[in-house]
C-alpha cells in the first residue's frame, strides 16, 4: 500500500564525515534519498525551511499517488498546482474522488509550497545521476525518484514550470505554461503592538506573585519591549554577553552573537559552535530540530561587528539602567546555576539550571498578561512579538527616520521597518480632519 510519511534520520556526509539529524520522506519504496541529500546540501537553512520543504514534497508525492493514470509530467505538475489553490473536495457533496481531502489554500501559501518544489527540482537537475535515473516517457510504473527526476527534466526542458519564482535566463518571449497564482496587492499590515500604557504594569505587576518578582521574565520582557529583540534571539545570549557599558558604567551593554559563527567567549575556540560542542553537551540552539524543546530560531539579523554580533539599543536609553538593576537581581537572587556535571553558558536558566525554553517563557508571559487583566492574543498585540512592534513604533514616535529604525531593529533591508513607520488609517483620518 502506498504511503508518504515524514521521519527523522541520522545522515552521515561521506565527504566531511559529519552526522546530521534531518527530516526526510519515507515511502513504501524507501526513503527519498535525493531529497535527503538536498536537505544536507542546504543544511545551513533554518529548521522551519527544511520542514516546509519536506511538507511540500509530501504533498506532491501524495498527489502523484492519487493520480497514477496521468502519464505526463506536464499534466501532473499543472494539476497539482491547481489542486493546491482550489482544494480537491467537491463542496456540493463533500466528496473527493482523489481521497486527498485538501482544502483550498491561500495564494501566498500555495506559491510558497511551489517555490520549495522548484528549488528542489533545480537541485535535481544539477546531480550527476540525474540523466541516468530520469525516464522517458513518463510512466506510472516508475519509482518516486524517477518520477521526481522526470519532473525536474520537464522543468529544465520547457523552462516554464514555476519560472516566475526563478527568472534567471528567461526570455521575454517565453510563455508560462504552469505559472504562479497572482496575489492581490495588499497594503502592509499594521504592527499590532503591546499597549504602551500597560507595559510597566506587565513588568512590575504581571511578573509579581505573592510579593516576589520574577526577575528573569522581567529582564527578558525589557529586552523585547525596550531593546527590540525577537524572543528567539534572547535564548542565544550567553551570560558573558551582558556586561557593564564601559562608557556609561550604570548602564548594561548587551550583545547578541550569531549562535554558531559568533566569537567564542573562550579565545581558544574559533566560534560559538566549536565552543559549545567542545566544552558542553549542548549545541547552538538553532541547530536543534524544530520539535525539540531547546530549539530557538535565528532570523539572520544585521550584525554590526566582525566578531559576529549586534548591540542592543535601548529605547528610551534610560531603560539600559533599569535592565541592569533587574539583571543584577536575577543573577544575585534567582538564577539557578548549571550543574557542574552539565555546564552551559546560556544567560537564562530554569529551576534545574538548564537553559530556559521559549515555550516555558511563553507560558509565564501569558500568565503575567492575564494577571493584569489583559487577554493574550496576537491580534491584540499582547503576545511576545507585540513587544518588538512596540519598540519599532516608539522609535518612529521618537523621530527616527527609516534608515535609523532599520539600524535600531537590525534589519538587513530598510523596507523591513515600513510596517512600523507608516501611518495608520486613524492617523491619516485625523490629519484630514485637522485640515482647514
Amino acid at each position: 500500500m502506498a504511503y508518504v510519511k515524514k521521519i527523522y534520520v541520522n545522515y552521515k556526509d561521506c565527504t566531511s564525515q559529519s552526522t546530521l539529524v534531518l527530516p526526510c520522506i519515507l515511502t513504501e519504496k524507501g526513503i527519498i534519498i535525493s531529497h535527503l541529500r538536498y536537505l544536507a546540501w542546504f543544511n545551513s537553512k533554518s529548521e522551519s525551511w527544511k520542514e516546509r520543504s519536506c511538507y511540500a514534497l509530501q504533498l506532491l508525492l501524495k498527489y502523484i499517488n492519487a493520480v497514477p493514470n496521468i502519464d505526463s509530467a506536464t499534466k501532473v505538475l499543472k494539476a497539482f498546482t491547481e489542486a493546491l489553490i482550489t482544494g480537491t473536495i467537491n463542496l456540493s457533496n463533500n466528496t473527493d474522488s482523489l481521497e486527498l481531502y485538501w482544502r483550498s489554500r491561500s495564494v501566498r501559501d500555495t506559491n510558497n509550497l511551489l517555490f520549495h518544489i522548484t528549488h528542489y527540482t533545480d537541485f535535481l537537475m544539477l546531480q550527476d545521476e540525474y540523466a541516468t535515473v530520469r525516464v522517458n516517457p513518463f510512466r506510472k510504473a516508475t519509482g518516486y525518484e524517477e518520477r521526481l527526476n522526470w519532473c525536474a527534466y520537464y522543468h529544465k526542458q520547457s523552462n516554464v514550470f514555476l519560472n516566475h519564482l526563478t527568472k534567471k535566463g528567461i526570455s521575454q518571449q517565453q510563455v508560462r505554461l504552469v505559472g504562479s497564482f497572482r496575489e492581490e496587492l495588499i497594503d502592509f499590515e499594521y504592527a499590532v503592538r503591546f499597549p504602551e500604557d500597560q507595559i510597566e504594569r506587565l513588568i512590575y505587576l504581571g511578573f509579581e506573585k505573592n510579593g516576589k518578582y520574577d526577575y528573569r521574565s522581567q529582564a527578558i520582557t525589557i529586552l523585547m519591549n525596550y531593546g527590540g529583540l525577537r524572543k528567539s534571539e534572547i535564548f542565544h545570549i550567553f551570560t558573558s554577553d551582558i556586561t557593564l557599558n564601559p562608557n556609561r558604567p550604570k548602564e548594561a551593554l548587551v550583545r547578541v552573537y550569531h549562535p554558531e559563527l559568533g566569537a567564542s567567549p573562550d579565545p581558544q575556540f574559533k566560534n560559538r559552535r566549536e565552543f559549545l560542542l567542545s566544552k558542553t553537551s549542548f549545541k547552538p540552539r538553532n541547530n536543534y530540530l524544530l520539535t525539540e524543546r531547546l530549539y530557538a530560531g535565528w532570523k539572520t539579523p544585521l550584525l554590526s561587528s566582525k566578531q559576529g554580533y549586534f548591540e542592543v539599543m535601548f529605547n528610551p536609553p534610560e531603560k539600559a539602567k533599569e535592565f541592569l538593576v533587574i539583571w543584577a537581581n536575577y543573577l544575585k537572587f534567582q538564577r539557578v546555576e548549571p550543574l557542574k556535571s552539565n555546564p552551559h553558558p546560556f544567560a537564562f536558566t530554569n529551576t534545574l539550571g538548564e537553559p530556559e525554553t521559549i515555550k516555558n517563557f511563553q507560558r509565564l508571559h501569558k500568565n503575567a498578561v492575564e494577571r493584569i487583566g489583559l487577554i493574550c492574543k496576537k491580534v491584540l498585540g499582547t503576545t511576545e512579538h507585540g513587544h518588538r512592534h512596540a519598540y519599532g513604533f516608539r522609535a518612529r514616535q521618537a523621530g527616527l527616520d527609516q534608515i535609523e529604525i532599520q539600524k535600531a531593529m537590525h534589519h538587513k533591508s530598510p523596507t523591513s521597518c515600513l510596517v512600523y513607520i507608516k501611518p495608520t488609517l486613524e492617523e491619516v483620518q485625523k490629519k484630514l480632519r485637522e485640515i482647514k
